[in-house]
């Protein structure tokens, strides 16, 4: 691999965060004020994706549970792709589509978070789960790329889409990651203070 072809990534990934900055920062507001929000009230976050954007579930589930840069108690998130057992059961005895929806009818309740971590726009697991979220007065936010048609017209009014610009895999993973981190630190910051604006 050249050393130009190198540079080309870091170029690309450093340009698209600069563009998008602005455009995205008001929906990650949002985002994590409803998060926030929903925490507050006692309800959960509920996140899902696949393959690397199931990953980055994780990783955010992850930083709710122990914590993101701040000692804190632990705040209820449920990454829905973690219980490998579960997803084979629920791919064996339904179907691969229903893995994350019977998750979201078994453990969602009014008033939870469903996140929603797309870089494609076939994802019919994804999307079942959002109408059983939606089913069940759970509110989204959905982090996606521009190509991603069937899931934006699935949210409501009161949902948050972040759709980063963009439909390159792996720029939309690592744009995705960056607004987790945000998510995180937006939610720190409303429990703790410390926001300077």
């Amino acid at each position: 691999m050249s050393k130009q072809r190198i540079l080309g990534h870091f170029h690309e990934s450093a340009e698209l965060k600069i563009q998008a900055a602005e455009r995205l920062s008001q929906p990650v507001s949002q985002a994590a004020g409803l998060m926030f929000a929903a925490l507050s009230n006692g309800n959960r976050i509920l996140a899902c994706g696949n393959g690397g954007s199931a990953a980055i579930s994780q990783y955010f589930a992850a930083a709710l549970i122990g914590c993101f840069e701040r000692e804190r108690l632990p705040l209820p998130a449920m990454a829905l792709a973690m219980d490998t057992s579960m997803l084979s059961s629920l791919g064996n005895d339904y179907s691969f589509t229903e893995i994350y929806a019977r998750q979201v009818q078994a453990f969602g309740q009014s008033g939870d978070v469903l996140l929603v971590i797309s870089s494609t726009d076939s994802c019919p697991n994804v999307n079942a789960a959002i109408e059983a979220a939606l089913e069940r007065d759970m509110r989204i936010v959905a982090l996606t790329g521009e190509n991603a048609m069937s899931m934006t017209a699935m949210l409501t009014d009161t949902d948050i889409h972040i759709c980063v610009p963009h439909d390159r895999v792996a720029r939309l993973h690592e744009m995705h990651l960056l607004i987790i981190n945000c998510l995180c630190d937006g939610i720190d910051v409303a429990l703790f203070g410390g926001d300077a604006e």
